[in-house]
């Protein structure tokens, strides 16, 4: 495959990506009349659109005069009636466009799929759902489902296709493609319903680090929330993992020895130091020792608490800057030999793990 085709799907990924974390205010009559072809072609009259500030607050409010459906609760909407009605002419469209490629163009659709659509779904899945799953309570999913329906990596890969594979499209299936890319490019997410659609703005803030090796990013700020929304609602993350403000504001020692979650706590920790933690929370060295896995780094096992301890290991792989990360792994409190320990982390015996060659 030509590097150029490779440089075109990278340029189209970056320009979708940005799409897709937009912190630009909607254009809420390109949605509303991108939204109102989308329901023209379901065979649905134009809907009533109401407009919130947040996804937490979008699926709480309806406009006045019209009455909650026990079955359009939000964590029933894999069940509730558009939805799937939406996801049936997008699989229809799918396979209409896929049905014209020549052979030539299924070789660039496979670049794009890797280069393109995969990676905008990870992209996806790592910062937007976070922030559906932290304001409705619930794990939400991509794949089939009403957000993978809005999910901008399939329409930026029938995109790519058309710029870069040279792939022709009739009127109607580019009409189609259309509305649904016009609606990715106007909004946040809406959710559907038989005469009234509710749409959100997009965040004020977003903010991520690259997370892959395909362009893929992840949610994390660490002065701040990763996500902010212009009605005060926010999400804040360490490295992808989602976790509460304290984490990020105010993480002292107490707070993070009382974390009953053990990736908060990790995340809170990092936040601080493993070397700043373990001074401050006064922990107490159980035994150090060289790591047979690492040469030259040393092993240092700490309790926790009464059924937890602490192993201060160094990674035996560089991460891109050229350091060594630094970071602690909870082992059982039982564990007294810090080499025990290591090997326990990777179900080893520690005399298996000292005939490790090294450890990454």
């Amino acid at each position: 495959m030509s590097v150029l085709v490779q440089r075109e799907a990278a340029a189209i990924h970056e320009e979708w990506l940005g799409q897709a974390l937009s912190t630009r205010p909607a254009d809420r009559p390109a949605a509303e009349a991108a939204i109102t072809g989308l329901y023209d072609l379901i065979g649905l009259a134009p809907p009533r659109f109401h407009w919130v500030s947040s996804p937490a607050v979008a699926v709480a409010t309806l406009p006045p005069g019209v009455r909650p459906r026990p079955s359009e609760a939000v964590e029933r909407l894999p069940d509730w009636p558009l939805p799937p009605r939406f996801r049936a002419a997008v699989n229809a469209l799918c396979r209409e466009i896929d049905s014209r490629l020549t052979p030539a163009q299924r070789s660039v659709d496979q670049v794009i799929r890797q280069r393109v659509r995969l990676s905008l779904t990870r992209s996806a899945a790592n910062v937007l759902l976070m922030q559906l799953t932290a304001a409705h309570g619930a794990p939400a999913q991509l794949g089939s489902s009403w957000y993978g329906t809005q999910c901008v990596s399939w329409v930026a890969h029938y995109d790519a296709l058309r710029r870069i594979g040279g792939v022709e499209l009739p009127p109607g299936p580019a009409g189609r493609l259309g509305l649904w890319a016009a609606a990715a490019r106007s909004c946040g997410w809406w959710w559907p319903r038989e005469g009234v659609c509710v749409v959100s703005e997009r965040p004020t803030a977003v903010h991520t680090e690259p997370w892959g090796d395909a362009g893929e990013v992840r949610p994390h700020h660490a002065d701040g929330p990763a996500v902010r929304y212009a009605d005060g609602w926010e999400v804040h993350a360490w490295h992808g993992t989602p976790v509460p403000p304290w984490v990020i504001n105010d993480p002292g020692a107490g707070r993070i020895s009382r974390e009953p979650d053990a990736e908060v706590r990790r995340c809170a920790i990092e936040r601080v130091g493993w070397g700043h933690f373990v001074d401050r929370a006064a922990l107490r060295l159980v035994a150090d020792a060289p790591d047979p896995g690492n040469p030259g780094a040393r092993l240092r096992l700490y309790d926790l608490r009464a059924d937890t301890r602490v192993l201060f290991v160094v990674n035996g792989s560089v991460e891109r800057d050229g350091t060594r990360r630094r970071h602690g792994l909870t082992v059982p409190g039982f564990l007294t030999d810090p080499v025990e320990a290591a090997a326990w982390t990777y179900g080893l015996t520690a005399e298996q793990y000292s005939l490790l060659a090294r450890r990454t």
